[in-house]
């Protein structure tokens, strides 16, 4: 379970946010500059909140009153960046072996695996720029899913897919969440994409949260 009680003071407002996911798919929903993605990288030790604390399993990931302070590679948290964040001069295989914690026969076949249950094998020996569709969007979950993640956190990722290919690849994102039974908390701002991907849905508003349901 991830439980997450923080505040960081941005530009405009006090992003303050306090909500806890078991393994389910929870959406966050609001307006752009809510303070969606902000949440997101404080989850992952990107940023730092002013106050409050993460925890991840019962694991305290950060607290600043107790002045504890996980980094981000030993958080055990896969991201999916808005831009994907793939490696231009890495083909696709090596995209997403670079997620991986270890060297081994369990991560080759953890490598397999994924390059199977994403269909994108087929696109092993390929880079980055000869993709096409949801090649990006299918390899940046690979390589998120590829770190053993005890939660993954998805920020917007499939904003450049035509309507066709945007259905297909959220499916994909359900049915890996169904395989992998790990808290996935989903970033949009589309109500339609929301509705479609959520188990939960917490509403954020000018750094607030006002729904959750």
């Amino acid at each position: 379970m991830l439980e997450v009680r923080a505040s960081r003071r941005l530009p405009d407002f006090v992003l303050e946010v306090d909500f806890a996911v078991r393994d389910e798919i929870l959406v966050l929903f609001g307006p752009a500059g809510a303070g969606k993605t902000m949440t997101l990288r404080l989850v992952a030790g990107l940023e730092r909140p002013d106050a409050g604390e993460i925890v991840l399993n019962g694991r305290t990931l950060v607290s600043r009153e107790r002045r504890v302070w996980v980094p981000p590679r030993e958080r055990r948290c896969g991201f999916v960046f808005q831009d994907l964040a793939l490696f231009p001069h890495l083909d696709v295989r090596a995209n997403v072996l670079f997620g991986a914690r270890a060297d081994g026969e369990e991560t080759r076949d953890r490598l397999e695996r994924l390059l199977e249950r994403f269909r994108i094998g087929r696109l092993a020996r390929g880079f980055p720029a000869e993709l096409s569709g949801g090649g990006g969007q299918r390899v940046a979950l690979a390589r998120a899913l590829m770190t053993d993640p005890d939660v993954l956190l998805l920020d917007e990722p499939f904003p450049s897919l035509d309507a066709e290919t945007r259905r297909a690849v959220q499916d994909e994102v359900v049915e890996a969440h169904g395989t992998w039974r790990i808290p996935f908390v989903f970033v949009t701002h589309d109500r339609e994409e929301a509705e479609r991907l959520g188990d939960r849905m917490v509403f954020l508003r000018q750094g607030r949260l006002v729904a959750d349901g």
